[in-house]
């Protein structure tokens, strides 16, 4: 197991403390930093947002997302809340919330500082003038942005331009925290350090590729919030496009932040555009309809926000990438809310052998198959033919050569979150998205929307704890392949 490294003392501001992000993964992923030693005690942790809250109320608030309970634990805990400031704050810059935040930080020039836009994109830039016109954005500050940035090409460029006129871009964190998991991460060390792949990483011996990022819950308490982005700016122009570049992307010439970078916006740029007559071919879109989760009735999503919509929750995509690595290899990708279980995974299916030497007498043949398992139950297996032992003759097998991290793997690791918060005090931009990627994202992105709001796809829906809607299934099965589960297999 790796060693945890120490960073150096650091504050950070968290924007929109009392939200649902902040609460239930920010907050709670520095806490673990500081449990594992990480944080120094020197660093502060200084939550902001408008509610008007006392210090105590905030922490209790908090505390009820960490669950202390006893020992060494709550121990840790009390002395973490010490250290965790609130502040009442206007976004827009004004009042005396900005007095308070500039009092309660560091000035010490040569310390390192973040702030963590927790809020919707349409606020980064009038935060970072605010954080420029109050002086706190010092030489060695840092700015985290979530995703999504923007709701189009646009609006996205917009925002980078306005929170770039503050920040320079090596200081600007764009997160996307499906690039902080383990697995992920292990994708390019499984390419590039490995030639058992390498050699097969193309159009000879890739059949094809699925992305998929599952949810089994709803947008419930969120349905307000979510109607206004939607599948496909929620997750497709970001999580699976990044994970279909990691996939995609040429060996980059080392492992540089700005050179696995280049490579990533390649990928993005030799994305095919889906034209509007390609549309209902090639992109299946859908929304939960009431159905049985658990053995329990749970609404649909029109119910949950109280009014009709065509807000996707379900998007399906058959993308090919226009270049010499990948030519003819479709790239499916699929995510959506209410389905059947929570999954995310890479599945790359390899070609079948060319001439069967055995024979379908002794069982069918499959062609192998690489799954990457993101959440839950990290790992990754290798689907092999392999024979049967035990006498009777010869019988054929599909088995998996398994790598569980929780088998492999002693103890815990730090989730991506936490990864990603270490790595932006270290100044460590590898798994942060650079302007042109996102920007090129959603150039590709905005073909399907605006192919949606001239009305050329239907909306079609699924009953809750279903894989989404049976159209999906046709994205494949007009090419005789199909959706996998093969990590159960």
């Amino acid at each position: 197991m790796a060693e945890l490294v120490p960073v150096e003392p650091f504050d950070i501001v968290v924007f929109g403390a009392t939200g649902d992000l902040a609460l239930r993964k920010l907050v709670p992923a520095l806490f673990h930093r500081w449990c594992d030693g990480q944080i120094s005690e020197s660093s502060r942790i200084i939550a902001a947002s408008r509610d008007d809250l006392e210090q105590e109320a905030f922490r209790k608030i908090a505390a009820k997302h960490i669950h202390p309970g006893n020992g060494d634990r709550a121990q840790k805990w009390t002395e973490f809340a010490q250290r965790l400031i609130y502040i009442a704050i206007d976004s827009s810059g004004e009042g005396e919330g900005w007095e308070t935040l500039s009092k309660s930080l560091d000035h010490d020039p040569e310390k390192v500082r973040l702030f963590y836009l927790a809020l919707p994109s349409s606020l980064y830039g009038p935060i970072s003038s605010a954080l420029a016109k109050h002086e706190l954005n010092t030489p060695n500050a840092r700015v985290v942005l979530e995703k999504p940035i923007g709701s189009d090409f646009h609006s996205a460029r917009q925002v980078n331009d306005q929170v770039g006129e503050v920040f320079e871009e090596n200081a600007i964190f764009r997160i996307d925290h499906y690039l902080g998991k383990e697995t992920v991460q292990n994708l390019l060390i499984l390419r590039f350090a490995n030639f058992l792949f390498e050699p097969l990483w193309n159009a000879n011996g890739i059949d094809h590729v699925q992305i998929t990022a599952a949810e089994s819950l709803g947008a419930g308490k969120r349905a307000a919030y979510y109607d206004r982005s939607g599948a496909l700016r929620d997750m497709v122009q970001n999580h699976l496009l990044q994970l279909a570049c990691l996939v995609a992307m040429e060996p980059p010439a080392s492992l540089e932040p700005d050179a696995v970078r280049t490579e990533k916006l390649k990928v993005l740029r030799a994305l095919k555009p889906i034209s509007a007559d390609a549309i209902a071919h090639d992109v299946v879109r859908g929304q939960y309809q009431a159905g049985a989760v658990d053995g329990k009735t749970v609404p649909g999503y029109v119910e949950e926000l109280g009014h009709g919509t065509e807000t996707e929750t379900f998007v399906g995509i058959r993308a090919h990438i226009d270049n010499w690595r990948w030519a003819g290899v479709p790239f499916y990708m699929r995510t959506g809310k209410r389905m059947s279980e929570r999954r995310s995974e890479i599945i790359v299916q390899f070609k079948p052998i060319p001439h069967d030497v055995v024979g379908a007498v002794h069982g069918a043949m499959h062609a192998n198959r690489l799954v990457i398992r993101l959440q839950p139950d990290e790992g990754v297996k290798l689907m092999l033919m392999t024979k049967d032992p035990g006498p009777g003759g010869l019988r054929l097998r599909y088995v998996p050569l398994n790598l569980s991290y929780a088998e492999h793997f002693e103890k815990d690791y730090p989730d991506a979150y936490e990864r990603l918060l270490m790595d932006v005090v270290r100044g460590n931009l590898s798994l942060f998205m650079r302007r042109d990627e996102v920007e090129a994202a959603w150039r590709w992105v905005d073909g399907i929307i605006q192919a949606w709001d001239l009305g050329h796809a239907k909306m079609y829906g699924y009953p809750a704890g279903t894989d989404g809607p049976t159209q999906s299934a046709l994205l494949l099965a007009r090419e005789d392949r199909e959706w996998f589960d093969a990590f159960s297999a």
